[in-house]
């Protein structure tokens, strides 16, 4: 045991192994549990099969912030996504001047590259510009567990217009598991209250992560519409994570998303990391 996760562990520093042999030690290391490409069961050893198999040439644009707001706008409408101030090769182009007191800077090609701006004038531009740079020279397939969508996206920047909810006074981000188009359950969370697993029903799921936040997200009133616009997006994928705002009773599109956290974190209690792996039936290939 010992002698497999100092292996496992040295594996993990080499991506430029072939990516089949490294996501399965890289899933390995993470969860101490064995993958099987040939018969994968629970939902992280699913999620590693996705990454090495399914090529679905749409992911790449999907998985975009940008480009995917084309793909939003054809499914369900423009009214659905957040207003884009700006799209940018390099922190050099962006006219600070002109930009609005608050907004969101964010790297189009991986997760975390996020900065939020509430009031332009405190911002150290400085510090921003070298962040932002950093990001740009990221690549997320490289970065975690070679996630493939992500190979090959172009690193850029955008920015957004600032959104808060006032019923909450928060921004509550609605994560919606689907599965051949249809949501199972959601993850609400925000930075503030947390993470929490709900069904369909708004009833606190039996499962989740293995912290437990102490406090409740109330269902929010367009509920109904968020599960209906996640529906219509992730129609014909096995399995995406779709998320949106609600934004005082507006429903906004956030992102989607094929490898929730890389195929890392494991369901408590354990068993159910094989019922929601048999949600996914995973293509022929």
């Amino acid at each position: 045991m010992i002698f497999r996760k100092i292996w496992v562990k040295l594996v993990k520093t080499f991506k430029f192994l072939p990516q089949k042999f490294y996501v399965k030690h890289y899933y390995e290391y993470y969860t101490g549990k064995k993958l099987d490409y040939n018969n994968p069961v629970e939902f992280n050893q699913k999620l590693s099969w996705y990454k090495v198999f399914y090529r679905n040439p749409l992911l790449p644009k999907l998985v975009d912030k940008y480009a995917v707001r084309e793909f939003v706008e054809e499914k369900i409408g423009e009214q659905y996504l957040n207003n884009c101030i700006g799209l940018y090769n390099s922190p050099k182009e962006i006219d600070w001047e002109k930009l609005p007191e608050k907004f969101v800077i964010k790297g189009v090609h991986g997760c975390n590259f996020n900065l939020v701006v509430t009031d332009k004038s405190k911002v150290n531009k400085t510090k921003a510009n070298l962040k932002m740079y950093k990001w740009l020279n990221k690549n997320q397939y490289y970065r975690g567990g070679l996630e493939w969508a992500y190979k090959n996206v172009k690193p850029r920047l955008i920015i957004e217009q600032f959104m808060q909810d006032e019923i909450t006074n928060d921004l509550i981000d609605y994560k919606f598991y689907c599965f051949d188009g249809e949501p199972k359950f959601l993850i609400a969370q925000s930075d503030t209250l947390g993470k929490y697993f709900y069904s369909l029903n708004w009833e606190e799921m039996p499962f989740g992560w293995k912290k437990k936040d102490p406090n409740k997200i109330n269902k929010p009133t367009n509920f109904n519409e968020l599960i209906d616009l996640s529906k219509k997006l992730s129609e014909g994928f096995p399995f995406v994570r779709v998320d949106f705002y609600s934004v005082n009773g507006s429903s906004v599109f956030g992102e989607m998303t094929f490898y929730p956290t890389d195929a890392r974190k494991e369901f408590y209690p354990d068993e159910y990391n094989k019922i929601v792996g048999d949600y996914l039936k995973l293509p022929l290939v």
